[in-house]
């Protein structure tokens, strides 16, 4: 008699290392899940950088939030184009060692562009942006039909 078994994956998750190879698999997996379009923006992979960003969600406001160390305000751009926010602008070089050799360059410069798709609409007349400590604050309003309505439920 032939008992036939359905293979599974092994629950490798105990092992450290295996936690280990799994987070490089969903890093590489990730990196493939980027529009091609968007690597040929930039001559060289690594030259590209995205400011990390935070998105927050309660009942009146969507809030982002985005690490923009180092930048002037007015080397930041903010637009609202259909229902997404498009974050960008450019970090320059501070200062240049023509005679210094390089040992170490590990801080990004150039051009980025971040576009955040909305959870919910918003009303584009009243958004804020704040620029404070490094930190870019944009805090939309949500329009009046996507905010949570309260219904009272009566009993007959």
């Amino acid at each position: 008699m032939n008992n036939l078994t359905r293979w599974q994956r092994p629950d490798l998750s105990a092992w450290p290392t295996f936690g280990k190879l799994f987070g490089l698999r969903n890093e590489l997996e990730r990196l493939f899940d980027v529009p091609f379009s968007e690597l040929a923006q930039g001559s060289n992979l690594l030259s590209i950088w995205n400011p990390a960003i935070d998105v927050y969600e309660d009942k009146d406001n969507v809030t982002v939030k985005a690490e923009l160390p180092g930048m002037k305000k007015e080397e930041i751009e903010v637009s609202l184009h259909d229902g997404a926010l498009v974050i960008s602008g450019e970090r320059k070089s501070e200062e240049k060692f023509e005679n210094a050799e390089t040992y170490r360059a590990e801080r990004f410069v150039g051009r980025f562009h971040r576009t955040v798709t909305l959870p919910s609409s918003v009303k584009g007349d009243q958004v804020k942006a704040q620029y404070k400590d490094g930190i870019l604050t944009i805090t939309l309003p949500k329009a009046e039909e996507a905010k949570p309505k309260q219904i009272e439920v009566n009993i007959a």
